[in-house]
C-alpha cells in the first residue's frame, strides 16, 4: 500500500494496548458494529480478518447476497453497512437504500470492483460515506470504517482525486438543483438554523436532546443534499433557496 493510499485515512489502527482518543467511537466494551456484504468469499475472508483484528470493530454479520443481507439487516443491529455492489442476486444499491431508509444514522461504505464516477456519485446520493476499490485497500478496511463512523469520509485516493478535479470544473456560482435543495427534513432545517446561529454541534445535540454524533450525521446530510462541502456554504446555499 502506498503512502498516498494510506493518507486518505486519518485514523491508523493502534497498536495493541495503545489508546483511542475519548472522543472517538469505538472503545472498549462499545465496539463499532460491522455488517459485512459480499459475494467474493475469499475477499470476505480478507476483509473479515481484518475487522476482526481491531478491537475497535465487531463483525456482527456476514451476507453472500442481497437477500441474506436484507434478511440480517432487519433483525440485527449494526453501525456500518460494508457492501459490495455487484451481489450475485442484486444490486447492493437496492440494499443502501434500504438500510439507510430504515436507519440514516447507518454509515455505508462500498467495497467495490467498479471503478467509474458514475457508481461512485450514485453511491454517494444514496448515503454512502466511503468508496474503496478492491484490492486497492487491503489494509484499510478496519480504518475506513472507523473513519466514516467518527465524521469522516474514506474514498480510494485515485477516485478522490478524479471527484474533486470533477468538483473544480463546475463552473463558479454554480448552484445545486432545487430539487435537492428542498429535500431536506424538518429536522435538518432545524439543525441547519441552528448552525446558522453560530451554535457548535454539541450545543445543538444539548438543545435537541439529540447526541453530538447525530448532530454529525444532520449535518453530512445536509451537506450531501446540499452539494457543498462546508457549513458555511451550507448556511449560504440555504438562503440563496430560501429554506433559512
Amino acid at each position: 500500500m502506498s503512502a498516498t493510499a494510506e493518507a486518505t485515512f486519518a485514523h491508523p489502527a493502534p497498536r495493541e494496548g495503545a489508546p483511542w482518543p475519548g472522543h472517538l467511537v469505538g472503545q472498549a466494551g462499545q465496539p463499532v458494529r460491522v455488517l459485512l456484504v459480499d459475494d467474493d468469499a475469499h475477499l470476505r475472508r480478507v476483509v473479515a480478518g481484518e475487522l476482526l483484528a481491531d478491537h475497535r470493530i465487531e463483525l456482527v454479520g456476514q451476507a453472500q447476497s442481497l437477500r441474506e443481507a436484507r434478511a440480517m439487516a432487519g433483525r440485527q443491529p449494526f453501525d456500518v453497512l460494508l457492501v459490495d455492489l455487484n451481489l450475485g442476486d442484486g444490486s447492493g444499491f437496492s440494499l443502501i437504500e434500504q438500510v439507510r431508509q430504515k436507519n440514516p444514522l447507518v454509515e455505508v461504505v462500498v467495497i467495490s470492483a467498479l471503478a467509474d464516477d458514475q457508481h461512485a456519485l450514485h453511491a454517494f446520493e444514496l448515503g454512502a460515506m466511503g468508496y474503496l476499490l478492491k484490492h486497492d485497500c487491503f489494509g484499510n478496511f478496519a480504518q475506513a470504517v472507523l473513519q466514516v463512523v467518527n465524521g469522516g469520509a474514506a474514498i480510494t485516493p485515485a477516485l478522490a482525486r478524479r471527484l474533486i478535479q470533477r468538483l473544480d470544473a463546475r463552473p463558479a456560482g454554480a448552484a445545486a438543483p432545487r430539487a435537492a435543495c428542498e429535500s431536506l427534513s424538518d429536522r435538518e432545517r432545524e439543525v441547519l438554523k441552528m448552525v446558522a446561529a453560530g451554535y457548535t454541534n454539541p450545543e445543538i445535540g444539548e438543545r435537541l436532546a439529540i447526541s453530538a454524533l447525530t448532530v454529525n450525521a444532520h449535518i453530512r446530510n445536509i451537506n450531501r443534499k446540499l452539494q457543498v462541502r462546508s457549513r458555511a456554504q451550507a448556511v449560504g446555499r440555504a438562503m440563496e433557496r430560501g429554506l433559512l
